[in-house]
């Protein structure tokens, strides 16, 4: 009875596996067949250990138990053996260096940040990634167009990310290409994959980031050159625009969101991301790290909080609402309010500063540049 309940279990275990895949093992991608080949690299050289191990574990006790016959090997006056000392101490030592040859090697070659040049599989095609609460935002700024949850590339060229996020940090992953990299607020980061040949590959966030997190899945189609170049011609002349107006309606937490287009993308938008300032009267990030460069807005600044504040207008609860919390008090500065600060109808101080330095301050796109100028960085 126990035999056939436990072949049963086995035989349910099998059927249940054999719908997973093994993406990891079996990659679409240069980057991810070379993720493959350093994960059984690592195997087998700790493998080299772990079976002799293994091995000794069973065998020593068993020839050495206390009711055997022979006990002539006994040797109570035993201290040292040269070999034994070289075994226990070279094997080692042999396979940390190997591992150590290996981790540089594969470090240098599958920097998320180094493009696939080297490849010469053709022109790259760049693609800006944004995570939203709870899916995926993708730009292609050479093509004026966009996509939420779907991702469409073609096979054999180069795939240039730029990510970023608008609220938690998530995790680009899709795992048949290899690779993933974190996508944080305010931040521009980097990756770069190519699919090999043509299919569907699921990609998800890989980095738990609230209540709709197992919706935040998408699938990435790689495709011939003609059908990419179809593909995009169809979102133009059917989808809408993508501004900041529609960025920001896309932008409000929503789980399980369908594909959807857009046939244009506002200019500078991805930047306006990064810079955390598309919303109308918000200070950039370059031009926050300017006004702190040069010493801050001191306590007069305080009345303008709400042109630099970000996260309080994004605050959720656990099941994804919205919470609205009451407006930004002013103190001691007597220009608090938040309509006065996000508009610049009163721009004391620190606000007048920014202004001064540039007056496309509030909602610029050029941030990290005017930083740079003002800075010299």
């Amino acid at each position: 009875m126990y035999r056939t309940r436990n072949l049963l279990l086995a035989a349910a275990g099998a059927f249940a596996l054999s719908g997973c895949q093994y993406d990891v093992l079996s990659p679409a991608g240069w980057v991810g067949d070379q993720q493959r080949d350093l994960l059984i690299i690592s195997v087998l050289l700790m493998l080299i250990v772990i079976l002799p191990v293994l091995f000794m574990s069973v065998y020593f006790p068993l020839k050495y138990r206390a009711d055997r016959e022979d006990t002539s090997d006994y040797d109570p006056e035993f201290e040292h053996s040269n070999k034994l000392e070289a075994v226990v101490w070279g094997v080692p030592i042999l396979i940390i260096v190997a591992l150590g040859y290996y981790t540089y090697v594969y470090t240098h070659r599958l920097d998320p940040y180094r493009p696939l040049d080297h490849l010469e599989a053709g022109a790259p095609v760049e693609i800006q990634a944004v995570s939203l609460d709870w899916k995926w935002l993708f730009i292609y700024p050479e093509q004026g167009i966009a996509s939420v949850n779907e991702l469409v590339v073609p096979a054999g060229r180069p795939i240039n990310f730029s990510l970023s996020s608008s609220t938690v940090m998530n995790t680009l992953s899709i795992p048949a290409l290899g690779g993933m990299v974190y996508s944080m607020a305010g931040m521009e980061t980097k990756l770069h994959l190519i699919a090999d040949e043509e299919g569907v590959y699921p990609g998800r966030s890989a980095h738990y980031s609230g209540p709709g997190f197992a919706g935040m899945v998408f699938d990435t189609t790689a495709t011939s050159d003609e059908e990419f170049d179809a593909w995009v011609e169809g979102i133009r002349a059917e989808a809408g625009p993508l501004n900041r107006e529609t960025y920001l309606a896309l932008e409000e937490p929503s789980m399980n969101v369908p594909v959807s287009h857009y046939g244009s993308v506002e200019d500078g938008l991805f930047g306006r991301i990064v810079e955390m300032c598309v919303e109308d009267g918000k200070v950039c990030m370059g031009h926050m790290m300017m006004v702190d460069h040069n010493g801050g807005g001191g306590l007069e600044g305080v009345g303008n909080a709400a042109a630099y504040s970000y996260d309080r207008a994004r605050t959720i609860d656990g099941f994804g609402n919205r919470i609205e919390l009451p407006p930004m008090e002013s103190h001691g500065g007597g220009h608090g309010s938040d309509h006065e600060a996000l508009n610049g109808t009163e721009a004391p101080n620190a606000l007048a500063y920014v202004l001064a330095m540039d007056p496309n301050a509030l909602c610029s796109p050029f941030g990290t540049q005017t930083e740079k100028e003002t800075n010299g960085i």
